[in-house]
């Protein structure tokens, strides 16, 4: 027998011998453990719910269905109060936004070839091992209802031996997919997916980095504004995680009249922020600028957009370059961006508005602001990544 003290931020199970670490228990569950690691629960916790999806048990993609909503969402945002109280920063957090099931517009799944057909889905966890997810409970219904469409394409696009990757985007004319595989595009080859794209109504095909055929412009909309982002360009996970994260956004900005937009992407909160005030984005990577810029030349109703390509770790914006901005608004990876937040501690700006998938290097990246003189007024955590361990925040950073 052994007592469940806690869960880690990987939402493994802490056993009270300090050392054990389990899948799928919660806290104050009494648990027996076979010697081939099978995990029997024997006082579960009233938190406890029955899975929502029959392959939790096998597929990777979740971590944490066995616990109803109210728990992960406290969870979560303990991760988040933890990285911060590290940190010696005091908050005002608020509740929790959850995207709800069914909701995840993008996904990266595995297919091979099998005798009869061919295999989709996601790998269990820590292994190569395929697991098929014909009733997955994260994806879209609109997604899921292709699920058969895209075993032909792995059919077509596999070698008999390898996986491949799928890319799988749902737009608003169709599916953007990428295509991760060993297999030569020879013309034959291109000829055949361009029929069936055409047969199939795909919006983009894309073979690992070169286009093979676009029926029609996988579209995205940012506040309205249509934009064209690259095959397999960054995108937020759920489009209500999308709103949430640009509420809070549009919120902490919302006197400001000149907003520099830093990682800004192919202009998630740039593009709406332009409805009201200027802005300049600024992100690393030339296609994402491009489409960015695009779709504010094609809209309608904005005001001034400037954009440029710019490495952002290597040269960051300096203070002389803020100071005609009156808020930032600054999304990073999971690295954090230290070199920036140094240069936005020295500006004149007053306003910041950060987002964040790492509860971690947000916390460091606030440190530094809060001795600038900034001071953190809220935290709002953003779930879009239901049921598994990823942790978004987003928080309001002010000084006089």
């Amino acid at each position: 027998m052994a007592m469940i003290e806690g869960l880690t931020h990987l939402g493994l199970g802490k056993v009270d011998d300090g050392r054990t670490l389990l899948p799928r228990v919660l806290p104050g569950e009494e648990v027996a453990v076979a010697q081939d690691g099978t995990v029997r629960i024997i006082t579960p916790s009233a938190d406890r719910v029955a899975a929502p999806c029959k392959h939790f048990k096998t597929c990777g993609g979740c971590a944490m269905q066995h616990a109803n909503d109210a728990f992960v969402a406290n969870w979560k945002l303990e991760i988040a109060q933890r990285a911060l109280a590290a940190q010696r920063i005091e908050t005002v957090y608020r509740d929790v936004l959850t995207s709800p099931a069914n909701s995840r517009r993008r996904a990266k799944l595995a297919g091979k070839r099998t005798k009869s057909g061919a295999m989709l889905g996601f790998h269990a966890k820590g292994t190569n091992t395929l697991i098929p997810v014909p009733e997955c409970q994260l994806l879209t219904p609109g997604l899921m209802s292709q699920f058969p469409m895209l075993e032909e394409l792995v059919v077509v696009a596999a070698s008999r031996k390898a996986e491949i990757a799928l890319t799988v985007t749902e737009t608003a004319v169709g599916l953007d997919i990428v295509v991760d595989t060993e297999k030569p595009l020879t013309p034959e080859l291109r000829t055949e997916l361009a029929v069936f794209a055409q047969t199939h109504a795909i919006a983009r095909l894309v073979w690992i980095d070169e286009p093979v055929v676009t029926m029609q412009p996988p579209v995205q909309y940012f506040g309205g504004t249509a934009v064209i982002p690259p095959a397999g360009a960054f995108l937020q996970a759920t489009k209500h995680g999308e709103e949430s994260l640009l509420s809070a956004v549009q919120e902490i900005t919302a006197k400001a009249d000149r907003i520099v937009d830093l990682f800004a992407g192919s202009g998630t909160f740039t593009l709406p922020l332009a409805a009201r005030a200027e802005v300049h984005a600024v992100e690393g990577e030339v296609e994402m600028i491009k489409a960015l810029d695009r779709g504010w030349r094609e809209g309608r109703g904005l005001k001034r957009v400037t954009s440029e390509a710019r490495d952002l770790f290597r040269r960051p914006l300096e203070p002389d370059e803020l100071r005609k901005f009156d808020a930032a608004v600054i999304d990073p990876p999971r690295a954090g961006a230290e070199a920036q937040i140094a240069t936005l501690a020295e500006s004149a700006i007053k306003v910041v508005a950060m987002v964040s998938c790492n509860p971690v290097t947000f916390a460091r990246d606030a440190v530094t602001l809060q001795k600038a003189g900034f001071t953190l007024n809220w935290v709002q955590v953003v779930d879009q990544f239901r049921w598994s361990a990823h942790v978004e925040v987003v928080g309001s950073f002010t000084r006089k």
